[in-house]
C-alpha cells in the first residue's frame, strides 16, 4: 500500500481509538455528601435527556445561590472544597454530575453540548428551590464551557469561568500537541469531523468565543499563566470577546489544574468579593 495513502488511514484509526476514549462515560459512585456538610441528596431531569444527580446545600436567605459545574471526566466531588468555603459564607450551593459523569445518566460526553443543557436545568432546579435568589454559577473546564454554551444564555447573575477553552478545535489541538508534538495536530480534523456521526454535535456548535459576548451576566475568568490545555493568549481571547462587566485573574505559574487547592486564600478572597458585588440581596421574579 502506497505510503500516501497509508498515512491518511492510520491518522484516521488512530483518531477514532482517542475519540472513542475521549467520549466515553465517566461514571463513578460518588457516595454521599461528607459529614461536614449539611445538604440532601437530590435528582432532577436535564433537558440532555439525563437524569441528573447532586446535592442541595441550604444558605442564608438573601444571600444567594450558586450552581457548581465540574470539568470533563470528574464529577461533583471535585467541586467539595469550593461548596465548602461557599457555604461558610452563607450560599446555597447546587453541585451536580453532568451527564455522562458520576452518577448521572448519558452515553456520550460531549464537552461543553448536552453538558450545557445540564447547566440550564440546574440553574432552574436551583431558581425554584431557592426562589428569589440572585444566582451565580462557577464553572471549571467543561463546566466553563457548558455554561457559556447554553441557549439561551443561563438566567444567572454572575459567572466564574475557570480556564474555558475559546473553541473545541484548539482544545483539541492542544492537547494532541502536548501528547505527540506538533505533529499530533495533524488529527484534528479527523477528531474534529468524527464528532458530528458519533455525538450528534459538530465542531461549529462548540465555540464558546461565539457565545460569550451574548452574556450580559458579570463575569470572572480565572486562567493559569502556564496553563497547556488552554493557553493564557486563548483566555485573553475569550476575555475580550466578553462584554462587561468582566474581569480577569491571571494565577501565575498555575498550569491546567485546581486553582482552588493551589491558591485557596486568594481564590476564595477574590471569588467571595466577585459573588458578594454581584449577589448579595434577594430578587424579585
Amino acid at each position: 500500500m502506497a505510503v500516501g495513502v497509508l498515512v491518511p488511514i492510520l491518522i484516521f484509526s488512530a483518531s477514532w481509538i482517542a475519540g472513542s476514549f475521549l467520549s466515553a462515560p465517566a461514571g463513578a459512585v460518588v457516595g454521599n455528601l461528607p459529614s461536614d456538610l449539611i445538604g440532601t441528596s437530590v435528582e432532577f431531569a436535564s433537558e440532555s435527556g439525563a437524569t441528573l444527580h447532586g446535592w442541595l446545600i441550604r444558605g442564608q436567605k438573601g444571600a444567594g445561590a450558586i450552581v457548581l459545574m465540574h470539568g470533563v471526566r470528574a464529577n461533583r466531588l471535585s467541586m467539595i472544597d469550593r461548596a465548602r468555603f461557599l457555604a461558610r459564607a452563607g450560599y446555597t450551593v447546587l453541585l451536580f454530575d453532568f451527564q455522562a459523569h458520576g452518577e448521572s445518566t448519558g452515553t456520550y460526553i460531549t464537552f461543553g453540548y448536552l453538558e450545557s443543557m445540564d447547566a440550564k436545568s440546574a440553574v432552574r432546579y436551583l431558581r425554584v428551590n431557592a426562589p428569589g435568589e440572585r444566582v451565580g454559577v462557577i464553572g471549571v473546564s467543561m463546566g466553563g464551557a457548558a455554561t457559556l454554551l447554553s441557549s439561551p444564555p443561563l438566567d444567572v447573575d454572575a459567572m466564574v469561568l475557570e480556564m474555558v477553552y475559546p473553541t473545541i478545535n484548539q482544545a483539541i489541538g492542544n492537547r494532541l500537541a502536548m501528547r505527540f508534538g506538533k505533529a499530533g495536530k495533524l488529527m484534528v480534523p479527523a477528531l474534529a469531523w468524527q464528532l458530528k456521526p458519533r455525538l450528534g454535535v459538530s465542531a461549529s456548535e462548540l465555540r464558546p468565543i461565539d457565545k460569550v459576548g451574548q452574556i450580559g451576566a458579570a463575569k470572572l475568568f480565572i486562567a493559569g499563566s502556564e496553563d497547556k490545555y488552554t493557553p493564557l493568549s486563548e483566555s485573553r481571547q475569550i476575555f475580550q470577546s466578553a462584554h462587561d462587566p468582566k474581569e480577569l485573574w491571571i494565577v501565575n505559574g498555575a498550569g491546567h489544574e485546581d486553582l482552588y487547592r493551589l491558591d485557596s486564600p486568594e481564590y476564595e478572597r477574590r471569588v467571595l468579593d466577585f459573588f458578594s458585588r454581584y449577589l448579595a440581596g434577594s430578587k424579585l421574579r
